[in-house]
């Protein structure tokens, strides 16, 4: 068994739940596909209503495919990419050439884990802060949906109720595209549309909105 938090909305905010599930080990996407569906029927199991999506590259559902960080893209590059090439730490960056490499190279890039404590993230020539937790990666998460999707993959994600991503490990990390698609539903939720926000604006909303 395993346990994976999944996120959805109480009361015009986004939450986070954990679920037990029976887990499939193994690399392969076949293994990966069967932990979701595994995690999903453990959500349904709690909420007969509930109509899960996975967030990621491992999941069935197209809209959840592009949903991924792996495959949006904002201003020319991947999600990824200016998330980690972003990073200002107290001894190094931001690391910009970042941008120009493979994402999963970028994640793993050794300046990002040798160059101290982070500090801030820095992006088009604006900073953004670390609190509230997880702001930048939801921000430019946002910012990359309304770029990356159509109309009709964004109105796509109102189905959906529950959002999960099979590789988010809340020990190891703190961002996760689940708990941004639960925000970008929130919002579809409340306006219609994704409206642009400037970044006092979603940092007010985020700061109203978001549960830890």
């Amino acid at each position: 068994m395993a346990k994976r938090p999944v996120f959805c909305i109480h009361n015009e905010k986004v939450v986070s739940k954990i679920c037990s599930f029976e887990w499939f080990p193994g690399f392969a996407v076949s293994q990966k596909r069967k932990s979701i569906e595994s995690l999903h029927n453990a959500i349904r199991e709690t909420d007969v209503s509930a109509r899960p999506l996975e967030i990621s590259t491992k999941g069935a559902e197209a809209v959840g495919v592009k949903l991924s960080a792996f495959n949006l893209r904002l201003n020319g590059h991947t999600l990824e990419n200016i998330f980690q090439s972003a990073k200002v730490f107290e001894n190094g960056g931001p690391y910009t050439d970042l941008l120009e490499v493979p994402p999963r190279e970028a994640k793993r890039d050794p300046r990002l884990h040798n160059s101290g404590q982070l500090r801030v993230f820095y992006y088009q020539k604006d900073e953004f802060p670390l609190i509230p937790l997880t702001v930048f990666y939801d921000y430019i998460y946002y910012a990359a949906v309304k770029e990356s999707l159509t109309a009709d993959e964004i109105n796509e994600i109102v189905r959906y109720n529950y959002f999960t991503d099979i590789e988010f490990n809340p020990e190891k990390s703190i961002n996760t595209q689940a708990r941004t698609a639960a925000l970008v539903r929130l919002i579809l939720e409340e306006y219609g549309d994704l409206p642009d926000l400037t970044k006092e604006e979603f940092i007010q909303y985020h700061k109203e909105h978001v549960v830890y």
